[in-house]
């Protein structure tokens, strides 16, 4: 990829994260603040954004979402790649817990 081709890509990105974002807090506020991992505040923010300030923030080179999951544990947690056991399965929940503490 070109560096051309990478922010045309970052750009994109960051437009259907805001329209998703958007969409998540007008249908389900406490699940899109859950989700997306962001404070009430932020919640407010994006959902007022007019068309015009969300293709101006897409635009922004840099990513706007970010990974949630920057502990080895959770990512080792989430990535099973067989069938979950029982174990596996609340170790699954025990991730999405870690994450929901990281919320905001």
């Amino acid at each position: 990829m070109t560096p051309d081709q990478i922010l045309t890509e970052i750009r994109e990105t960051n437009l259907s994260y805001l329209m998703l974002a958007q969409s998540l807090i007008r249908q389900d506020r406490e699940q899109a603040l859950f989700r997306l991992g962001i404070s009430e505040e932020t919640a407010t923010l994006l959902a007022t954004l007019s068309p015009a300030q969300v293709m101006k923030l897409s635009g922004n080179a840099t990513l706007l979402c970010r990974f949630r999951m920057e502990d080895d544990l959770v990512w080792s947690l989430l990535t099973s790649s067989h069938k979950p056991s029982v174990n596996e399965q609340s170790a699954q929940l025990h991730a999405q817990i870690l994450l929901a503490s990281q919320a905001a």
